[in-house]
């Protein structure tokens, strides 16, 4: 099944994402992913990728949660997914409601993926601690679980706390929206074999006979610690999501699809961010690769 990002960041975000969504279910698409960026830095401790930069591409950015509730609003079909939100910024109380709203509105196609983040500079602007991200993350994920399978609800925790509450919106999917993580190094991939649903890798066009001997690698530790938990690695899911360098060509993308296919991993992605610019640009690369 293949999904695309919202066009939610850079000149696009100002476009009409709601048409964007519906004409991208309408070709056939069968999810619709948000990313989560808060601001661009001036001068960045930490740079995108690996780099020592900022995309600028990273300075105009559609709210996520916003981004998703048009997209649910305007579809039927297709699962509405963040790749990923950036899990310590927020308070999750708040974001449980927004999460579950969006779920409820999409009758249940809510996909929620999280991950630790990388700018020191957007957590200084979002008030939270840089430091201590993954626990951060793991208690942020046990009130998620406490607020979407229990009721009353409370959580005495190292940074947030609950005290017994009533919380009766529940999301439509039960016992709760699978939790999707994203993660690259070593104690990530441990959580998601530990605690996950599924998991977010990514991949690179062009790059891809590298990104894929990586995933292979990645996912070996994963079904390790999945296996050390008591878990099948077989229900850990994966949406891989393709990234289009700037100088990506269609034919490159759908190489690099198949091959995922090939190995295992049917459910991927395509983010056409760096590619191009513009909704009709971005809905004619949707219907050409869904096309094929």
């Amino acid at each position: 099944m293949l999904g695309f990002a919202l066009p939610q960041f850079g000149a696009s975000a100002y476009d009409d994402i709601a048409h964007y969504a519906s004409t991208a279910e309408q070709l056939g698409a069968g999810s619709l992913w948000v990313g989560d960026r808060l601001l661009a830095p001036v001068r960045p401790t930490t740079g995108y990728a690996g780099t020592d930069s900022i995309p600028q591409e990273f300075r105009t950015s559609l709210d996520p949660l916003v981004a998703l509730t048009v997209a649910a609003t305007v579809t039927s079909s297709v699962r509405l997914g963040s790749n990923v939100l950036v899990a310590p910024w927020y308070p999750p109380v708040q974001l449980a409601r927004q999460l579950t709203s969006i779920d409820v509105v999409s009758g249940g196609r809510l996909v929620p993926g999280f991950g630790i983040g990388w700018s020191p500079e957007e957590f200084e602007a979002a008030g939270a601690p840089f430091r201590h991200r993954g626990a951060q993350l793991d208690e942020l994920l046990d009130i998620l679980d406490a607020l979407w399978t229990t009721n009353p609800v409370e959580h005495r925790g190292r940074r947030w706390s609950i005290p017994p509450s009533w919380v009766d919106l529940k999301p439509v999917q039960r016992p709760r929206p699978p939790i999707y993580l994203g993660a690259f190094h070593t104690a990530g991939l441990t959580r998601i074999g530990e605690r996950a649903d599924g998991w977010l890798p990514v991949v690179r066009v062009p790059g891809r006979v590298h990104n894929i001997e990586a995933l292979e690698g990645q996912r070996a530790i994963i079904d390790a610690a999945a296996r050390s938990a008591g878990r099948n690695p077989a229900d850990i899911h994966t949406y891989v999501r393709v990234n289009v360098e700037a100088d990506g060509e269609i034919e490159q993308v759908l190489e690099t699809v198949q091959a995922l296919n090939d190995i295992g991993y049917p459910d991927a992605f395509v983010d056409l961010m760096f590619a191009v610019s513009g909704i009709d640009a971005h809905l004619e690369w949707v219907e050409r690769l869904l096309a094929r």
